[in-house]
């Protein structure tokens, strides 16, 4: 292959993320609880509807411990502003879902694995059985 031009360095471009959709979660919680997959779908189907029913219904706070809360907000009524004529418009007040991150969500993110650490002796084992690796 040859090109009327020098080509210069490759171009290194950002990892992409992916994110995971509804059914690669799906996917993931019948693999870990050795359930099938519609079995699974109908669990987190019925978490959701549990949740949003208790949210629009303005009920209490749904709280997991240490992983997530949700719960229904009311936003005042305020004056804005029209950022194309800068009339100043009244912005009713409304409701919201507001969800926060719980402890055990916030340590897993920032370790970048698991909330839950092994314990020593259990990380102790699995180092000794590990092979080891060549170092080249």
């Amino acid at each position: 292959m040859s090109f009327d031009h020098e080509v210069g360095p490759p171009i290194l471009r950002p990892k992409r993320r992916w994110s995971m959709n509804k059914s690669d979660v799906i996917a993931a919680m019948a693999d870990r609880a050795g359930v099938s997959n519609k079995d699974a779908g109908g669990c987190l189907d019925a978490f959701f509807d549990v949740v949003a029913g208790e949210v629009a219904a303005g009920g209490d706070k749904v709280s997991i411990p240490g992983w997530l809360s949700f719960e229904q907000v009311t936003r005042a009524a305020r004056m804005g502003r029209n950022p194309r004529t800068g009339e100043s418009i009244h912005v009713p007040a409304t409701k919201a879902c507001k969800v926060s991150v719980g402890s055990k969500l916030k340590a897993a993110a920032k370790s970048g694995g698991p909330a839950e650490a092994e314990a020593p002796e259990e990380a102790a084992e699995a180092a000794e059985a590990a092979p080891e690796s060549p170092s080249w």
